[in-house]
């Protein structure tokens, strides 16, 4: 923290130019070491191989977004002579970086959720202090060395594998301005309370729906509702938690989505769709929330117990009102799959989570799609693709419970700065 704070006196002022250039050999940097960074992945979370070279990709992606932007982000002319005061003045607006940011960064996606913290900051000119998850270490520590070595200057980037405790009371050390939190709906609202940061960006949890209308593509829905569901064993804020099917076409959508559910199988292996969870702990913790709602009178339809930390993929049916599946996050590899008989109807049950991050709908209507947008309490909604989708441009946060703030390249950079006006009159 001392380092970050006395860096930004100085980093704030790069130029631009130096800045991008930075962004260009780091993105340049994670493409030449591609291959090792994404069998660190493997190894440390037990990602699948695909999803791992992907997730390298797209943090290469992230950099490069990154440097693009600088280009003409945060410099803007405003009207002077709306307000005669104004006439013949120069009003210009450029956004300046806030100070010192405090990021948190999960196990799940230690690289890319890394890199939307470190890339915006290096390129608004903001030091950074990076909290590593401890299951995961490793890989964020890989990246941060891999920054350091494409040249950020001393003091800049600091990641840190460190107590939470320690954590804690760094946040409540005045020097930090902002907290950008990626993790648990309870830690992350707890910190908010507890930092002195003036800006707080919470990412946090979610139990995303996808709805399937009557006029869907049904083998487009279940071939992307697969993997959103049971890819990565489920370990994902925006991982398919909830599918509801217009009852018309239920038979047809169950029918082929119980047919095409992944094995769990070794995460090495290329053709990997649901690996293990990250440990035992975090899979008895899913397996609770499975045993609760059968109790309750749910139907396994699919899957089992499993054993450590390889749970199969489970599709829950007719889950009653007040199971803690249809409210909790799961983080896992379990759906609930359930019919519904009106558009106002499953919108009403997909708003009444106290999480919303994404959501998704199949149908080949215009109007179907637009309504679902209009209706969703979410921070985005997906037309014909899984929830899970994220694209690194896009606005990305969450509703309610879900979050505070939004990252995606533009909007986090915007998240870590303030406009700053300068008129010109005379």
């Amino acid at each position: 923290l001392d380092a970050a704070h006395d860096a930004f006196a100085t980093y704030r002022e790069t130029p631009r130019r130096e800045r991008q250039a930075l962004l260009r050999r780091i993105a340049a940097m994670i493409r030449e070491e591609r291959q090792d960074l994404a069998g660190l992945l493997v190894a440390e979370v037990g990602k699948p191989v695909t999803l791992a070279f992907g997730e390298v990709d797209r943090m290469a992606i992230v950099f490069d977004q990154a440097a693009d932007l600088l280009a003409t982000w945060g410099l803007e002319q405003l009207p002077a002579d709306l307000d005669p005061r104004g006439d013949r003045a120069r009003l210009t607006m450029e956004r300046r970086p806030l100070g010192v940011v405090f990021g948190f960064v999960p196990y799940n996606w230690p690289y890319n959720l890394a890199a939307h913290k470190i890339a915006p900051a290096l390129a608004v000119g903001c030091p950074l202090v990076l909290k590593c998850s401890p299951l995961a270490p490793a890989s964020t520590l890989a990246l941060a060395r891999l920054c350091h070595q494409a040249g950020v200057p001393a003091g800049v980037l600091n990641a840190w594998n460190g107590d939470d405790d320690d954590a804690g009371r760094a946040l409540e050390d005045e020097r930090v301005a902002v907290l950008s939190f990626t993790g648990s709906e309870r830690v992350g609202w707890m910190l908010k309370e507890r930092t002195k940061a003036r800006k707080t960006i919470l990412e946090l949890g979610g139990n995303a729906s996808a709805i399937v209308a009557n006029d869907a593509d049904i083998d487009r829905a279940v071939a992307k509702l697969i993997p959103g569901a049971f890819g990565y064993a489920g370990q994902v804020c925006i991982s398919v938690q909830h599918i509801w099917v217009h009852r018309s076409v239920y038979s047809a959508f169950r029918e082929r989505f119980l047919a095409a559910l992944p094995p769990v199988a070794d995460p090495a292996e290329p053709t990997t769709v649901c690996g293990p969870l990250i440990s035992p702990e975090a899979a008895d913790k899913v397996r609770n929330l499975i045993h609760e709602a059968l109790e309750k009178g749910a139907t396994r339809s699919a899957g089992d117990d499993g054993q450590g930390n390889r749970l199969p993929p489970t599709v829950l049916e007719d889950v009653p009102n007040g199971a803690k599946i249809l409210s909790e996050e799961a983080f896992g590899p379990v759906v609930t799959l359930a019919p519904f008989d009106s558009l106002e109807e499953v919108y009403a049950r997909v708003n009444a989570s106290r999480f919303g991050i994404q959501a998704a709908i199949f149908t080949d209507s215009l109007a179907t799609a637009e309504s679902a947008y209009r209706s969703l309490e979410v921070g985005g909604v997906i037309v014909n693709d899984s929830p899970s989708l994220r694209l690194d441009a896009m606005p990305y946060g969450g509703v309610r419970r879900s979050g505070l703030g939004r990252e995606g390249l533009r909007y986090a950079m915007d998240e870590l700065t303030e406009p700053k006006a300068l008129l010109f009159t005379g």
